[in-house]
């Protein structure tokens, strides 16, 4: 990690820590504040035969646990990991042909490792701002099949205008990434979060899909309906509201939380997520995240050992939460524990759904040899 803001001095400290040794692959996390295009030919002169993957931030989980205004980068040795690299540079036009011909390129791309047992997983990143996932992260879980999947939308430190992912030697929007990482070593791809559901629900009873707006709740403008539901005035309603007073909808017996973005003008709100018209929202009670965090790594690690890294999508909304709760200082102490690394997301993906306000990701164990 560095806390540099220069992006020529950010790069050589990561150079230094990671070094250059047999990587074959690095991924990374990096702040908004980073003059991009400077950050982007920075790592390319550092790491110039490796390649590279990330996207910007609401936020990092680091070394330290968490973090704003810095960088994290993760280093994968090529001896234990295959990384294969999927660029989608036009989200708007991404279909499920297109889907299936990255991932049948990506799996062909694949090479031979003998009589060592090796399994994939999936990583997507895309540009936190584009509303495209749902109907593209449908495609590619049609196309991945079985292979586990995770992944988060980029973030740009709450400014809401312009989040970027990184391949091919810069930064893109309207754009995503697929990664595909295989490896001998055990992992489990996961998703919790730690609410409940209460007794209030609201029927949205308008709503544009495109833009992810809902303008009435309960037949009446949604963003007086939540603010009364709330118990505070308009002016009053920001992203920290949102965090403690999430709304979901229920699918089965899970509750999938459908993050408020902002309010507008015209007294709609804007979600993370998409939110239709006729859905049912029931109004959510948050609670502190450690102990559910406790008690899913406890389990996952009980399954694969002694984690080497977890891959960390953390919705920004959770951070909020620690921060009103003055959680902060000891989830950064879970993070460290557990060997988290990842960023503050603008919403998490798992097998192919968009969700918000969850941890979502991927442990990877150390092995039978201790790697």
């Amino acid at each position: 990690m560095s806390a540099a803001k220069d992006s020529a001095t950010a790069a050589e400290e990561l150079a230094t820590q990671l070094g250059n040794n047999k990587l074959g692959f690095i991924l990374f996390f990096c702040s908004a504040e980073y003059d991009l295009p400077e950050l982007a030919a920075a790592l390319e002169e550092q790491f110039p035969q490796v390649p590279k993957s990330g996207c910007t931030t609401a936020g990092e989980l680091t070394p330290a646990g968490y973090a704003r205004g810095h960088i994290v980068a993760l280093g994968f040795h090529a001896s234990d990991f295959r990384v294969a690299v999927g660029p989608i540079q036009n989200l708007t036009e991404f279909d499920l042909l297109q889907a299936q011909e990255l991932i049948d390129n990506l799996l062909l791309s694949e090479p031979v490792y003998g009589a060592q047992q090796r399994q994939s997983f999936a990583l997507t990143l895309f540009d936190g701002l584009s509303a495209q996932e749902e109907v593209a992260l449908f495609s590619l879980q049609t196309a991945l099949g079985k292979i586990p999947h995770f992944g988060g939308s980029a973030g740009d430190d709450n400014q809401l205008t312009d989040t970027y992912i990184y391949f091919n030697g810069s930064f893109h929007t309207n754009a995503a990434v697929l990664l595909i990482f295989t490896t001998a070593l055990p992992f489990e791809v996961f998703s919790t979060h730690h609410m409940e559901p209460r007794t209030e629900k609201f029927v949205v009873t308008a709503a544009s899909d495109d833009t992810r707006t809902v303008y009435e709740l309960n037949a009446e403008p949604a963003a007086e309906a939540y603010a009364q539901y709330v118990g505070c005035a308009l002016t009053e309603l920001d992203a920290t509201v949102f965090a403690m007073h999430p709304l979901a909808v229920r699918m089965g017996n899970e509750y999938f939380v459908r993050s408020i973005q902002r309010v507008n003008d015209d007294g709609s709100l804007t979600f993370y997520c998409a939110v239709g018209e006729g859905a049912v929202l029931t109004a959510m009670a948050t609670q502190p995240i450690l102990p559910d965090l406790e008690q899913r790594f406890a389990e996952i690690e009980k399954s694969i050992g002694e984690p080497l890294v977890t891959i960390g999508c953390d919705c920004v909304l959770r951070r909020l939460e620690c921060e009103q709760r003055n959680e902060v200082a000891a989830a950064s102490a879970f993070y460290r524990r557990h060997q988290v690394l990842g960023f503050n997301t603008y919403g998490e993906h798992f097998n192919g759904i968009h969700i918000n306000q969850t941890f979502t990701g991927v442990v990877i164990g150390r092995g039978e040899d201790g790697v």
